[in-house]
Formats: C-alpha cells, structure tokens, sequence
C-alpha cells in the first residue's frame, strides 16, 4: 500500500527560495585565499627562480616558463575576402569563397570545415527568419483588423 506524498506544509525544514542563492559574486574559496596569503610578496622571486632553474636545464621549469610566455593557442584568427550573407542564395557564393581560398593556400581545410559549418548555421537563421516573417504577414492578411 502506498502512503500519499507530503504536502510541502508538512515537509521538513523550509523549501527553498526562488533564485540560486549561491555564493556571492567574486567570493573565493578558503583554499585559494589561504594559497594567496602564502605567497604574499614572494611571486617575484618564485617567477626569477623558475627561470634561473629553466637557464639551468631544468625541463619542467622550462616548460612552465614558455606556458606562461606563450601558452598553445587553442584557436588562430584567419582572414580572407567572405562575401556578405543576407539571404540563402548567398550562402553558395560564400561557401564557394571559402573553397576558393582553400584551394589557394590561404586557410587550412579545417579552417574551411569550421567556416563552412558556420556559414549553414547563419543560413538556418535566415531561413528561420524569413520563414517567420512570412507567417507574419499571412496572418496579418487572414486578420487585417486584428480579430
């Protein structure tokens, strides 16, 4: 036999309050706090003997020192000539410009993979759009006076 769920009157303790109290904003952990009191006035001289260590040989000093000198970059800026693209009839013309400038050297073919993805993404928004747009104006021509 299965008993009835409570009532949130007869639940114990309070529900919750709408929203996420959470932490406020820019609240640090104690962990952190505490790491950043350590090391108060000490970052100097800890980034000198990291680098002393690297001069020396040390391979992990020296990876550490190039990561933070010049970290992998994860994504690179590219550039080349991409048409305008305000209806889906122009999605041809610029996917025809990024093939072109694939084929001259000037993106890589994932580079291209990447535009390309993001040129029938725009496309689906306008067609969205405009598909919207339509069915406005249908409906505003069954409803003129807006009945």
């Amino acid at each position: 036999m299965t008993q009835p769920r409570k009532s949130a009157k007869n639940t114990r303790g309070r529900p919750f309050k709408p929203g996420n109290p959470g932490k406020p904003k820019g609240a640090r952990h104690r962990t952190t706090l505490a790491m950043e009191a350590l090391l108060e006035g000490e970052h100097e001289a800890l980034t000198r003997k990291a680098i002393e260590k690297a001069l020396e040989g040390d391979t992990r000093a020296l990876r550490i020192c190039l990561d933070r000198l010049a970290p992998i970059r994860r994504d690179t800026p590219i550039s080349f000539d991409l048409p305008a693209v305000t209806c889906p009839a122009d999605t041809v013309t610029a996917s025809n410009a990024v093939l072109a400038a694939m084929a001259a050297g000037e993106i890589s073919p994932d580079e291209a993979g990447r535009v390309m993805s993001l040129l029938t993404a725009h496309r689906a928004i306008i067609e969205t759009s405009d598909l919207a747009d339509r069915i406005a104006v249908l409906e505003a021509a069954r409803n003129p006076k807006g009945k």
